[in-house]
């Protein structure tokens, strides 16, 4: 239950269109539901602002499809990550109804609009189209968020004039979300260029040296360009939950 749905319920039995009781047992599934394998968090919308996300790895199709079913039920948004085609394809035979994103590997599906917390697309930028897929798992989740995003793929510092041919685009963006593998050194230069807050996320992507993204997170967490924020490898839903929270509070003071 989120906490546009709450307040509509509060107001509903001030007026009299709904009893106590009935309320009762709509409040009664919060916390939490169990249904055996897994305790599933009715009450992170209410505190967070956002249903609880799935993560799809080493769960079973059913254990998957049981979670996804349990907040459809309570007609809550579902999010499930890193989830591949096969297992995918599983879940929908046991009727579960999610659309699925196999170039970010995930499942959603969207009950009710979430609030928007911006007007401008957030920018998703990454160095080489290798980094893409890490980069859909980030643009898949902020739509999930309802944030906007635009897509600048392929603009690494090994030809920075592509890069210098989007700034433009770039500086009307409220963040930036910069994955990169091999160096990393992408974000360093991005976060030169702008002002907006800029999200690392180093990938796996690279040649032995790159130690399976370790030299691009080392280079980030060591940017020369002040105030970038690293987030671990791979971690494209990690990146967009971080631009969602900074956003949602910015949006968070201008009601105050």
């Amino acid at each position: 239950m989120d906490p546009e749905r709450l307040r509509a319920l509060l107001v509903e039995i001030q007026q009299g269109r709904v009893d106590v009781e009935d309320a009762m047992g709509q409040l009664g599934r919060l916390p939490f539901a169990d249904i055996g394998f897994a305790s599933v968090d009715h009450h992170r919308a209410l505190r967070m602002g956002m249903p609880e996300v799935v993560l799809g790895l080493e769960k079973t199709p059913e254990q998957i499809a049981g979670i996804a079913r349990e907040l459809l039920r309570t007609q809550q948004n579902v999010l499930v990550t890193r989830v591949d085609a096969r297992k995918a394809e599983r879940i929908r035979e046991l009727g579960v109804e999610l659309d699925y994103r196999e170039q970010a590997r995930a499942l959603i599906s969207i009950q009710a609009p979430p609030k928007p917390v911006c007007a401008q697309p957030v920018a998703i930028v990454t160095a080489g189209t290798s980094d893409i897929p890490v980069a859909a798992e980030a643009s898949v989740t902020l739509e999930a968020c309802g944030v906007p995003t635009r897509e600048v793929f392929d603009v690494g510092v090994a030809g920075l004039h592509r890069l210098l041919a989007r700034v433009g685009e770039l500086q009307t963006a409220p963040a930036v979300i910069v994955v990169a593998g091999m160096e990393g050194a992408l974000p360093s230069v991005v976060g030169g260029l702008l002002g907006a807050p800029v999200i690392a996320v180093p990938t796996s992507v690279g040649y032995g040296a790159a130690l399976g993204g370790l030299a691009a997170l080392m280079g980030m967490l060591n940017s020369c360009a002040s105030g970038v924020t690293v987030v671990n490898i791979d971690n494209g839903f990690g990146a967009a939950m971080a631009v969602w929270r900074l956003l949602r509070s910015v949006e968070a003071s201008r009601d105050a």
